[in-house]
């Protein structure tokens, strides 16, 4: 997969084996200390992601370049990284024969294990280390065990919350998605995952909430909430947050799991693995990845597919009801795969707003990456980062790389679906035991593509008001176009 991209050096040759040019990799970390600083505040308040990106990419006349990565002094060990920002240099970094993945989850630092119960999760996990092959295998079990319950907990789930919007709509003009959903969300995955609704425990209906505070502990060295520097970077990008400010909601979420989720973790000691260490990982991988996941990603999906309006609308109506009709009213996964644009519209959204924007990787060699125009040493123990947003949009792989085109991979263009990375792999490729691809890969395209067929059975059409941030989609529900059947 990333040998086209990635080759050995060959130091005989002022051009590597392909014929693009070797050329040094431009850019610089300026000074210490001050260097990281003056990125940090470029890329969170001077510039923003975007620019902070494409500005040095047209300064340096090159995808590839070096730079700082937040969060820089006193949090990063060491923030310096080679940046890469097309689709052929991109796949580097999921060759784990190529790079290391070890402690890379958040990028150029780690937040403290005593947020996961002390233990290193998943995520953190090189696939050279057993416990990844233990704790993905144990994800692997949980998903198929409860695969017959997928299809029906979600629409029992989505069902009840559409049913609320559309009161909520017919009473107020208009009605916000995003705390409802993430409602529907956390309810659906627990009754699917465990046979038990989180509303129904002690969490009640705090466990959204709870998630939110425990992932801002994680991530708040990379993210801006929106407040001035002059609060930010004191309190959010200077010093890590301490971890025994969220002990206590975290041990909420923990017994959940741990009170829910009990044949998983039988079977987690019959693979060797703790019990406690197993729930940290299901709570992680529940919580964190997936639900993490969906509060982000659906409000993108109603965002794109709303905003590229009635027409399209009309298409994924007729395409959906027709194959449910015609499989007896049942949707079935097989019936989901009849309806290719259906299913290219979700692929598209995956393309132009992938969820999870960033991946690193540290050069385990010597080695030499390749973007269309160039090839560039990479030395052993370097850091390699790729921002996605930009590779799943370059302009000389992906037509109008920047609009929304809903059947873009219908028919021919399904070949392009190697180029969709979203998954920390290609579309094209499946998670296994020895690489670092989403373990629920197939379950989020599941509930991704559930989700626009719940949609289009109940409505002909819909519109929304969009407010977007450094954080996701703020989607507030104007119209719903009940269908007319």
């Amino acid at each position: 997969m990333a040998s086209a991209s990635v080759i050995p050096i060959d130091d005989s040759s002022s051009t590597d084996v392909s014929g693009l040019p070797l050329r040094d990799i431009p850019g610089d970390y300026g000074l210490p200390f001050i260097g990281p600083i003056k990125d940090r505040l470029d890329y969170f308040y001077h510039q923003g992601v975007d620019e902070f990106f494409r500005s040095r990419a047209q300064k340096y006349e090159s995808t590839v370049y070096r730079v700082n990565m937040p969060p820089g002094p006193f949090i990063s060990s060491n923030p310096r990284v080679i940046v890469s920002l097309d689709g052929k240099s991109f796949p580097v970094l999921f060759d784990v024969s190529k790079v290391e993945k070890r402690d890379l989850f958040t990028g150029t630092y780690m937040p403290s294990t005593k947020l996961t119960g002390g233990y290193r999760v998943l995520s953190y996990l090189d696939p050279s280390e057993t416990r990844h092959s233990q704790l993905k295998k144990l994800l692997f079990y949980l998903l198929m065990s409860r695969s017959s319950h997928m299809i029906p907990e979600f629409s029992s789930t989505y069902t009840k919350l559409f049913e609320s919007l559309e009161k909520d709509l017919a009473s107020k003009g208009k009605v916000t998605y995003n705390s409802p959903g993430e409602q529907a969300a956390f309810s659906f995955l627990g009754r699917c995952y465990f046979g038990v609704d989180p509303v129904d425990t002690q969490l009640g209906t705090n466990g959204p909430n709870i998630i939110a505070i425990w992932v801002l502990f994680h991530l708040a060295p990379i993210i801006t909430l929106g407040l001035p520097a002059f609060l930010e970077e004191p309190i959010l990008h200077t010093f890590p947050l301490p971890p025994f400010l969220i002990k206590k909601k975290y041990k909420r979420l923990y017994d959940y799991i741990s009170s829910s989720a009990g044949s998983v973790l039988d079977e987690a000691e019959k693979m060797g693995l703790s019990r406690e260490d197993a729930c940290h990982n299901i709570l992680f991988a529940t919580c964190f990845n997936t639900f993490g996941g969906i509060r982000i990603f659906f409000p993108s999906i109603l965002t794109w597919i709303g905003g590229a309006g009635v027409k399209l609308h009309n298409q994924l109506a007729q395409e959906i009801r027709t194959v449910i009709e015609s499989n007896g009213g049942q949707v079935t996964m097989s019936a989901l795969e009849k309806m290719p644009l259906m299913k290219s519209a979700v692929y598209e959204v995956f393309r132009i707003d992938p969820p999870v924007p960033f991946q690193y990787g540290k050069a385990k060699s010597d080695l030499i990456i390749e973007s269309h125009d160039a090839a560039y040493e990479v030395k052993k123990g370097e850091m390699i980062f790729g921002y996605q947003p930009f590779a799943t949009k370059d302009p000389k792989i992906f037509d109008d790389p920047e609009e929304y085109v809903a059947d873009r991979f219908v028919g021919e263009g399904e070949k392009l679906l190697k180029h969709v990375l979203w998954s920390n792999g290609p579309e094209t490729e499946s998670p296994t035991l020895e690489n670092k691809q989403c373990a629920g890969k197939d379950f989020v395209i599941l509930i991704s593509r559930l989700f626009v067929v719940e949609l289009f059975r109940r409505y002909d059409s819909f519109e929304v008001q969009v407010k977007t941030t450094s954080s996701g989609h703020t989607v507030v529900i104007t119209s719903l176009k009940k269908a007319s059947f």
